[in-house]
């Protein structure tokens, strides 16, 4: 798209019911806005189906509660709200983004436990999110910030709060003509891309990454069950830094990303292999079927 994404037209849910796009604004003093209260999902909807989208709402939920905010929709109503809007937005194939926040209220502090739980949703056209990175594989920073340990943020939520480093380190690939950026866990573990789990290859078996501080995406379990039907061997495993060298393939995975080729790693370069290429085309082949 080009120009704002607040100037654009067309309707958000939010709280209920439908709103035209310009009008979907929250307070100067949202607390969402100063502590990070929100959990978000994101989710692509193919020939007028979101792909997974109840394990979407159900994600959601669950991010809520692991930070101590309960959503006061349930799991069908949240259902109902994307498909209204994607309606009301005449789109069958879109980005949907369903978020929920601590708004406005009674604290303005630390504790928000006296402020409203809101909750909206957004639809819009949107492309490949690496570009033509799908056709000839993406160029990965190594980022200089590292995945919290699970005893610092509760890494299994889509919190707003956890993607900090995440803007910060893609910025910094970006200034470098870099697609995304790699990071590493604190232990010095490979760990995902800034918005994408990742996948390796070596002789013919696939390593990635155990999500035991980062989020075990949808899009990530999906496709480990595509290799595990084509009886293709899946290492989920800590993965060091100088394994790197040895891969001889390698992909990102994500709702935004679908399955992206990766050509490079810092000073590591990878194949677009027979393996890549097969879970790229089935990936879309499943997501519209």
């Amino acid at each position: 798209m080009a120009g704002s994404y607040a100037e654009m037209t067309g309707k958000i849910w939010m709280d209920g019911k439908l709103v035209d796009w310009q009008s979907a604004n929250v307070h100067l003093l949202t607390h969402a806005m100063h502590y990070a209260s929100s959990v978000f999902e994101g989710e692509r909807a193919y020939d007028g189906t979101i792909f997974e989208s109840r394990k979407h709402s159900e994600r959601l939920i669950a991010s809520g509660r692991a930070l101590d905010m309960e959503i006061p929709w349930r799991v069908d109503e949240i259902e109902a709200a994307k498909y209204e809007t994607l309606k009301a937005n005449g789109l069958e194939n879109a980005y949907v983004r369903a978020l929920a926040w601590r708004g406005a209220g009674e604290d303005m502090g630390v504790s928000s436990s006296r402020n409203p739980v809101r909750m909206a949703v957004a639809t819009w056209a949107w492309g490949d999110y690496y570009g033509d990175a799908k056709m000839k594989g993406a160029k990965l920073d190594i980022a200089k910030w590292k995945r919290p340990s699970p005893e610092t943020a509760p890494h299994m939520a889509k919190a707003a709060g956890l993607y900090m480093i995440c803007t910060m380190s893609k910025h910094a690939a970006e200034a470098k003509g870099c697609s995304d950026a790699m990071m590493f866990d604190y232990r010095g573990y490979v760990a995902e891309a800034t918005g994408a789990n990742i996948f390796f290859v070596k002789d013919g078996e696939v390593h990635t990454p155990d999500p035991d501080c980062f989020l075990n995406g949808i899009t990530r379990q999906t496709v480990i069950g595509m290799l595990k039907d084509r009886q293709i061997k899946v290492h989920e495993r800590h993965i060091m830094p100088e394994e790197l060298e040895g891969f001889e393939q390698c992909w990102l995975t994500g709702t935004a990303a679908e399955v992206t080729p990766v050509g490079q790693i810092g000073d590591y370069n990878f194949e677009v292999g027979a393996i890549t290429r097969d879970i790229a085309q089935s990936y879309e082949t499943l997501v519209r079927s």
